[in-house]
């Protein structure tokens, strides 16, 4: 109960700094749309002349769009806010404050911020998701193994994320990888069965692009493929970015040593 009002004093102090810009809101909102309307058109080139790239239906491949630009809502909203601040707090120094606070200092790093911008990608992503489900049939029980499998996806890029971000206590500078990270994701507007098949393992084992996007949509219409042990790979992942954290404040100096 204690960290659940630690966590509302998070969302009410950056909502009180944030609402001082409503207007990034609307530009934040038209940047969404804009990036949404490319992604669809891109879609729709891809699928001209009844071309199904890896044996997916376009209404079925907008399911994958919807879990990519809901997924980019959150990162928006809570990964990148807080996690891409892991550098900053280990090259400043202020990390040592955040090491002295009486909660636990995983918990504070990826939860400090919120930022409402990221609504609007996660708005966009959820009518996406309602209006492909709508032209697919797909009942309460599908939409409910999507956000489960959604859920276990957002938990893996917050670990994976979270891993690169704790490297800059030895390497201090990492933006670079977190933007590389980013940038494959990118990958995940399409179905990974469309890639050819060096890309699909890469995208499977390497950085599981596909369980961010391919497989939410997978569980939603009920392929015989979708894998069950994304709960395990959700687990190890979260438990590896746990122990690594922990790795890496044994060998944190702070800032006056």
């Amino acid at each position: 109960m204690r960290y659940l009002k630690v966590l509302r004093l998070f969302l009410l102090t950056s909502l009180a700094v944030e609402v001082e810009y409503r207007g990034n809101f609307l530009l934040g909102l038209l940047s969404s749309l804009l990036t949404l309307l490319g992604a669809l058109f891109g879609l729709h080139l891809l699928y001209q002349g009844g071309y199904r790239p890896g044996g997916w239906a376009l209404e079925e491949a907008f399911l994958v769009l919807a879990a990519f630009t809901l997924l980019q809502g959150l990162a928006s909203a809570l990964l990148a806010p807080n996690l891409n601040k892991i550098v900053e707090h280990v090259q400043q120094g202020t990390l040592d404050f955040v090491l002295l606070k009486p909660i636990d200092p995983q918990f504070w790093l990826s939860l400090r911020v919120f930022s409402p911008w990221g609504l609007g990608d996660f708005l966009l992503g959820l009518g996406l998701l309602l209006y492909a489900g709508v032209r697919l049939g797909l009942g309460a029980g599908d939409y409910a193994l999507f956000g489960l499998y959604f859920l276990l996806g957002a938990l893996m890029l917050y670990s994976l994320w979270f891993l690169l971000a704790t490297t800059s206590v030895w390497f201090v500078k990492v933006y670079n990888v977190t933007e590389v990270l980013r940038g494959l994701l990118e990958a995940g507007r399409f179905p990974v069965s469309s890639y050819p098949a060096l890309y699909r393992v890469f995208f499977t084992f390497v950085v599981p692009v596909a369980f961010l996007t391919t497989v939410p949509a997978e569980a939603a219409l009920r392929r015989e493929e979708t894998p069950f042990y994304a709960f395990f790979l959700t687990l190890f992942l979260l438990f590896l970015a746990r122990g690594f954290f922990r790795l890496a404040l044994r060998s944190y100096t702070s800032a006056s040593s």
